[in-house]
């Protein structure tokens, strides 16, 4: 398994002294989430690093389904120079979520909807002329937030010709079993993390261990049936768990 670690529990730490950390840790792979304080960076001191980079798009502040142009239109160009910084560092994915609902959005559906996937195949486009993956994130169980549901997602990113980032964590919180999780023929992508079903928490793998937890076993196992080869992202909430995650991943091979 190719191992990366994100550099969300480490927010809002000095890039470098993350990545400094992760080579004391012989962590190869790294996702960089592309917003303050690591909107821009050295491109020569990140690539001094023998670590290979996947390229998060800014998680805050964005909305591809915003009823605003002006916001909708902003979205679509952070999206973008993301997808220009994954091309510097020589990556081939840039994880993407999908537009959420506005709060006086929710009279507007059919408008939203048909924004968020004009917006998506923007800049899916985009992507293909830039020479990296879009790599479409299903979303957790939280309130107004689109693409909860992995066969929806399926069905936009087969219309877009673009890709799955499978979040384990997301896809658990929504109630979808280890085997429907990985059946699904565009994932390209995959982060993963733990929590007990009712809340995306983001602990760390195998730290849910009352039943209620994922079955990573069954994942893995499935994963090599299905001969995935991308990467395994380790996303947890704080620095601890990376370690913790880590462990677990040595111990469950």
């Amino acid at each position: 398994m190719k191992i990366s670690v994100s550099t969300l529990p480490f927010y809002p730490q000095p890039l470098e002294d993350i990545l400094n950390y992760l080579t004391e840790l012989n962590v190869g792979n790294c996702e960089i989430i592309n917003e303050y304080p690591h909107h821009s960076f050295d491109l020569d001191l990140i690539n001094s690093y023998e670590i290979n980079f996947s390229i998060h798009a800014p998680l805050s502040d964005v909305n591809l389904a915003s009823h605003n142009k002006t916001i909708r239109d902003s979205s679509v160009c952070e999206v973008k120079k993301s997808m220009d910084l994954a091309s510097q560092l020589g990556s081939d994915i840039v994880v993407v979520h999908p537009g959420q609902m506005p709060i006086l959005g929710r009279k507007l559906t059919e408008k939203i909807f048909r924004y968020n996937r004009e917006s998506l195949k923007e800049c899916a486009a985009y992507s293909q002329e830039v020479g990296v993956l879009m790599c479409v994130e299903n979303m957790p169980d939280i309130e107004g937030l689109l693409f909860k549901d992995l066969d929806e997602l399926e069905s936009l990113i087969l219309d877009l010709d673009a890709y799955i980032t499978l979040d384990v964590g997301h896809a658990h919180n929504n109630r979808f079993s280890v085997e429907d999780m990985i059946k699904y023929s565009r994932i390209k992508h995959i982060h993963l993390s733990d929590n007990d079903g009712s809340y995306d928490s983001h602990q760390a793998l195998g730290k849910i261990d009352d039943g209620r937890g994922i079955d990573f076993k069954s994942l893995f196992n499935g994963l090599k049936e299905i001969k995935y080869d991308g990467i395994l992202v380790v996303e947890v909430e704080e620095p601890a768990a990376v370690k913790d995650s880590l462990l677990y991943l040595e111990n469950i091979n």
